[in-house]
């Protein structure tokens, strides 16, 4: 692993700290860091890991960053992997993963740490999503942590503090194929940290049909959330998701939460591919699919 001279570590510690994966992704991240310079607020830093890319034209372009990038070289570890060497060598009291083809409106630092810092203790802040690329619209997001067992409702782009990161033991680096993000957002709920919404689309969502989510999760659904409970069992007991369901039944959801029990029971019982052909048969009816872009997004569901 190496690290970019680019800037000082003498220079006082920002608050914030963007981490940005990059393996081979290269020709959206102009639009990614000129979103980040344009940022209201100003006491962060940039901090991109290069996870072992092999392509030439984006070895050349991360080696013309300027120097307000740290930037970091591994072996291909995968995202998950990107992301915790990201977390690792931040330097900011909070931090906020952002992919190297999506973006923020300019005032979303600036909502984001406002929010976290006015919210309850163990707070981690989103903001709904502007989802653009092969589909397009605006795409609320609730929180529910009963729910969030079922389906991931938040975004990947969380400011949480690095301590949360830290106390949850970070990515799961053996999830390679996909809902890493998901599988750490229930573990941050277990622990105690909720999401708290932004009431405003700030974050700019790149929607790809050869994109991870569409190419291969959604593929594997019933594998990957059969992974997810398998890596968190006591949260998956019938007695704990009872008791999960009566804390968060009156808050806020995006389908009734006595559905739940009926899907999960279904997973439990159904073959995983036979779930995963269910679960892509039943994405056109989807929240996703719904809200305002009358189609399929492929935004976290």
């Amino acid at each position: 692993m190496s690290e970019s001279a680019h800037q000082s570590h003498d220079a006082p510690a920002p608050e914030i700290s963007v981490i940005l994966p990059c393996y081979n992704s290269h020709l959206h991240l102009q639009q990614t860091l000129d979103s980040l310079r344009a940022q209201t607020y100003r006491d962060f830093e940039i901090v991109l890991v290069d996870d072992g890319s092999n392509d030439p034209d984006t070895i050349a372009y991360l080696d013309a960053l300027p120097d307000d990038v740290r930037m970091i070289r591994q072996e291909n570890l995968g995202l998950p992997g990107a992301r915790n060497t990201a977390f690792r060598n931040a330097r900011g009291t909070y931090v906020l993963p952002l992919d190297c083809d999506d973006w923020l409106e300019p005032t979303y630092l600036e909502r984001a740490i406002a929010t976290l810092k006015t919210g309850p203790d163990k707070t981690v802040v989103y903001s709904h999503l502007v989802v653009f690329g092969d589909v397009s619209g605006v795409l609320r997001k609730n929180y529910n942590f009963f729910e969030q067992l079922f389906l991931n409702q938040l975004p990947y782009c969380l400011l949480m503090p690095k301590s949360a990161w830290q106390e949850i033991g970070g990515y799961d680096e053996t999830m390679r194929q996909g809902y890493e993000d998901w599988e750490f957002n229930i573990r941050l709920g277990i622990h105690g940290y909720f999401g708290e919404a932004i009431d405003e689309p700030l974050f700019h969502y790149r929607v790809s049909q050869t994109g991870m989510l569409k190419s291969i999760s959604r593929s594997k659904h019933g594998r990957l959330w059969a992974s997810i409970q398998e890596k968190n069992p006591a949260a998956y007991t019938p007695s704990q998701l009872f008791k999960t369901w009566r804390i968060w039944r009156k808050k806020p959801s995006t389908y009734p939460l006595w559905l739940y029990f009926g899907w999960i029971l279904l997973h439990w019982l159904l073959p995983n591919a036979i779930f995963a052909k269910l679960f892509q048969a039943l994405l056109p009816y989807s929240h996703s699919a719904r809200e305002n872009t009358g189609q399929e997004t492929g935004a976290p569901a």
